[in-house]
């Protein structure tokens, strides 16, 4: 867990009632919980470990519409403006700065693609400018570089994974919401075929409506309803160094992508390189995943670990009165890749010579819960009434999380939706439609 990771306080008391339970305390959780209280219903927020450890603290915190496939650009739009309002409506920084995007890049095939992308953005309004070779080595002044080209886009931002999702949650309990840490929901209470409530390890609460919005672990705790949702997980690894001096806000390379942090350390990451853990779950679902993985993953370890027998996609059945997996592994923290790090801090020095004499502070693994399109799923669960879904981000889902959040509180509490929900639906997995993968 990281040690910058922003620890709040839980509630004491487990309500006996709520209008809404919220299972998972990462960003997707947190907004939707604090969407819905800012409604005036009643929420309960439970988690395994704590707010915001897993995925949530773990990611370079952009905040983007650029490069996001079409069906998530409205959601994507929702979020920033979220992001923009919760200084004022918490009274307290989640880190959101628009500072802009840039990305540099030596690959013709690459830069081709940001340039198709571009007639996607027009129709959405997406502020963002192809910059020339020039232009990309004026605003990335990689050492040994020649850029054919670039992006810089222009509304993006980013904001601060450790603080976030906390913040948010914190955000939700000044307008009613109570939060449950080291608190894992076992099991729903279900009667004729809807939710009655949620049975966690520190007791029962009765509701009527429950989000989940576990992250990786959502697929596992949903199947025990029958409800069948293709998720997989990909181990990625990242790391942060000391304060350091200033060669940019965010910026993205092929070999490496740093992003500044308000005290002025960086986070650095490689786009695409992950490892594929073999488990249970994998082969349950592996014939979905394979398009994805092929068109997004640049460079795919195979790896058999301790996942492959415990963990969100282990096998595993549990009693409701009894430790569940979701108790045995408070925090995902899979040990970083030792490999994917020097390669990380190659790319840095190499490129930004003041840089050179970086030193890590931390690094670590995480577990990027996908969809087989890499859309997220933000739906109603069609074979439990009252239970609904919100996980699947692909990598991309700390940003676009408040969006995500606000229109699983619409589908929730029976709102109008902020955006179309039709391209999140569970269902499109299983009625036919075509699935195909998203995002560049």
């Amino acid at each position: 867990m990281s040690p910058l990771l922003k620890r709040i306080q839980s509630d004491q008391e487990l309500p006996a009632k709520a209008d809404v339970v919220v299972i998972g305390g990462g960003i997707i959780g947190a907004s939707a919980a604090f969407s819905l209280a800012e409604r005036g219903l009643s929420v309960a927020l439970v988690e395994k470990g704590f707010v915001g450890a897993e995925q949530s603290s773990r990611n370079w915190g952009w905040c983007r519409r650029q490069n996001r496939d079409e069906r998530e650009l409205p959601l994507s739009g929702i979020s920033l403006k979220v992001w923009d309002e919760f200084k004022t409506k918490i009274g307290e920084d989640p880190g959101f700065r628009r500072c802009g995007l840039y990305y540099a890049t030596d690959n013709p095939q690459q830069l081709a693609e940001w340039e198709q992308w571009l007639e996607t953005a027009r129709q959405f309004d997406v502020d963002t400018k192809m910059l020339s070779p020039k232009e990309a080595h004026e605003k990335v002044p990689a050492h040994g570089r020649r850029w054919v080209g670039g992006v810089h886009s222009i509304d993006d931002g980013k904001a601060e994974p450790a603080i976030a999702a906390p913040t948010i949650a914190e955000g939700a309990r000044k307008f009613g919401a109570t939060i449950h840490q080291e608190c894992a929901a076992r099991s729903l209470d279900i009667v004729n075929g809807a939710v009655a409530g949620v049975l966690t390890e520190k007791g029962f609460i009765k509701t009527q409506a429950v989000l989940s919005a576990g992250g990786a672990w959502t697929s596992l705790f949903c199947r025990q309803y029958g409800v069948e949702f293709p998720q997989a997980s990909v181990r990625q690894t990242a790391l942060r160094t000391r304060p350091t001096v200033d060669v940019g806000e965010a910026i993205y390379t092929p070999e490496c992508s740093l992003t500044r942090r308000l005290d002025g350390s960086y986070t650095l990451a490689i786009s695409g390189r992950a490892t594929l853990d073999v488990t249970p779950q994998g082969f349950r679902y592996a014939r979905w995943f394979m398009p994805m993985f092929l068109k997004r993953l640049k460079a795919v370890q195979i790896g058999i670990g301790a996942s492959m027998f415990r963990g969100p996609e282990a096998f595993a059945s549990w009693n409701r009165d009894k430790l569940s997996p979701f108790e045995r592994i408070r925090v995902l923290d899979p040990t970083p890749s030792r490999r994917t790090v020097a390669a990380i801090l190659k790319g840095v020095r190499e490129q930004f010579p003041a840089l050179a004499g970086i030193e890590v502070a931390d690094s670590w693994g995480a577990y990027v819960d996908c969809t087989p399109d890499a859309v997220p799923v933000i739906s109603p669960a069609a074979h439990v009434t009252g239970l609904y879904l919100a996980a699947g981000g692909s990598g991309h889902g700390f940003g676009i999380g408040p969006g995500v959040g606000r229109l699983a509180a619409d589908l929730v509490s029976n709102a109008r939706p902020c955006v179309d929900p039709t391209p999140f639906r569970l269902s499109r997995f299983f009625d036919g439609s075509k699935v195909e993968v998203g995002g560049i």
